[in-house]
């Protein structure tokens, strides 16, 4: 039997790197990890596996810790395209209903996971930089780990800061950049614009060095570009989203998948060519009904907890013929009408199901071709004067999900070219973790003004499910720069770490 190699990255306080050891028998130091051929890579894969693995935090092992569940859910669940069917003790239900704390569980282990990543990109990037005469296999993994600092400081900007354009980049306050393996414990907070910067610089670095095909689960000079293309847009620098997103059009490496195709585009991200980057699943990585990505939004009878569904508001975007429908599944009645979970209809959510047939298998899609079609089609809208363009870009995605003959070619009355274009986004880029960005970004306001346990106090009994209310209560409208939206540092770096500030 091939024998595993764990990575585990001891820390001596949150985020503070101080040594990596290999277990369980092996007692493989970092040391003698950089003396192995193989070392480097290990460590690197090792660090790709953090997305997905269940591993012990606060003394626990908990099915339910892992980067991408939280990740998912603390975007998405805070959006409006999943409704809450139920209170649930999980602590998803922060996100539902806005109700953070320095305390809550899922916060804290993605604030720790994640800065567990960094620690080990760091690890790479020191000991590679360190050395003579870099082999191509070498300059590929130092740009790999750019690659996944990069995107893990990104999302952690994302949750605990305000987006760059909500205020004052340069004096709100982005997340603790760690950028060696020998930092001290105490750090002060970048600011938002210094968090960017580095973000940058290190997709940048990942870009140059990355000039190998390792497949679409481990990062490439495309998956950099992709990513930078999404940086940019979210600081409004539009001229280099277009940029970045024309590197990866015009690589030729990528297709989006055909409207024939589109519907079981999820089973098989890895072997699509519309995938640019994705976590690798396979069925020893499946973490079932209390633990996977698909537990809270889909069931099959039997396989997860299905308590959660599409929202009123997404599903009345899309219409019968558009193949996007297909991945949103009813849950019907012995009359084959649609089920009801306390007066809410369920619509479960297939994006993370179905992979090798299994409804709690997925390998979930980070970057993709149709949202950086999606990215320069944005862009284009903001910078005025390209509206050929934008609906160019738009119609490319709708001409491959079954709307070939609903094609846009001019802004329908009412709309704007950049409402064309962010509506076409949620369509093609729901339960992805855009959304809640997408709205905040772009100074829209979080509308809830339908049923479900969003609003506080309220419960089936209370309210005409017919007409829900739309005013009156918290959480059906959240403004774009309320304090709510972020989540508040863990209170592990607080107490370990007496630089950081906390969020208000």
């Amino acid at each position: 039997m091939k024998k595993l190699i764990y990575l585990i990255i001891i820390i001596g306080t949150i985020t503070s790197c101080v040594k990596m050891d290999f277990s369980p028998s092996d007692s493989l130091t970092t040391d003698i990890l950089e003396q192995n051929p193989d070392g480097m890579k290990l460590i690197t894969d090792g660090n790709y596996s953090l997305f997905k693995d269940g591993i012990e935090f606060n003394g626990i092992v908990d099915d339910n810790n892992n980067y991408l569940r939280q990740y998912f859910q603390m975007s998405d669940f805070a959006a409006d395209d999943i409704v809450c069917g139920q209170v649930t003790e999980d602590p998803l239900y922060y996100s539902f209903t806005y109700t953070h704390s320095p305390s809550q569980s899922n916060s804290r282990y993605f604030w720790y996971v994640s800065y567990k990543i960094i620690s080990g990109a760091n690890t790479v990037i020191k000991s590679l930089e360190e050395k003579n005469n870099l082999s191509d296999m070498d300059k590929q993994l130092l740009g790999e780990n750019y690659f996944l600092r990069a995107f893990v400081t990104f999302n952690l900007v994302k949750f605990y800061s305000y987006q760059y354009n909500v205020g004052d980049p340069n004096t709100n306050l982005g997340v603790v950049l760690r950028l060696s393996t020998t930092e001290p414990a105490n750090k002060a907070r970048s600011t938002v614009e210094e968090t960017y910067n580095q973000i940058i610089s290190d997709l940048q670095n990942a870009a140059q060095n990355m000039n190998m095909d390792r497949g679409r689960e481990y990062a490439s000079k495309e998956a950099a570009w992709a990513l930078l293309s999404r940086v940019y847009l979210y600081k409004d620098d539009y001229a280099n989203t277009i940029l970045y997103a024309n590197k990866v059009i015009n690589s030729g490496k990528y297709s989006l998948e055909t409207s024939a195709n589109f519907p079981t585009y999820y089973t098989h991200t890895l072997d699509s060519d519309e995938t640019i980057w994705a976590i690798a699943f396979t069925t020893a990585d499946n973490r079932g009904k209390f633990g996977s990505i698909a537990s809270m939004i889909y069931s099959d009878g039997n396989s997860g907890w299905g308590e959660e569904f599409a929202s009123p508001p997404y599903l009345d975007l899309l219409s019968p013929n558009d193949v996007r429908k297909s991945l949103i599944e009813p849950k019907l009645d012995g009359n084959g009408d649609v089920d009801l979970k306390n007066g809410i209809e369920v619509y479960y959510i297939k994006k993370f199901s179905y992979q090798d047939g299994d409804p709690n298998l997925s390998s979930p899609v980070m970057l993709r071709l149709a949202e950086v079609y999606l990215n320069r089609a944005e862009a284009y809208a903001k910078q005025g004067g390209h509206d050929s363009e934008a609906l160019a870009d738009v119609n490319m995605i709708r001409s491959n999900r079954g709307l070939s003959n609903d094609l846009i070619t001019s802004v329908p009355p009412g709309q704007t070219l950049l409402d064309v274009v962010l509506t076409e986004r949620r369509m093609e880029l729901a339960f992805e973790g855009h959304r809640l960005f997408d709205l905040i970004r772009n100074h829209k306001n979080i509308e809830r003004k339908y049923w479900g346990y969003h609003i506080p106090g309220l419960s089936v009994s209370d309210i005409d499910l017919d007409n829900p209310p739309t005013s009156g209560y918290d959480n059906l409208v959240i403004d774009y720069n309320s304090p709510k939206i972020l989540y508040y540092i863990p209170i592990d770096e607080i107490l370990t770490n007496n630089l950081c500030v906390q969020n208000q």
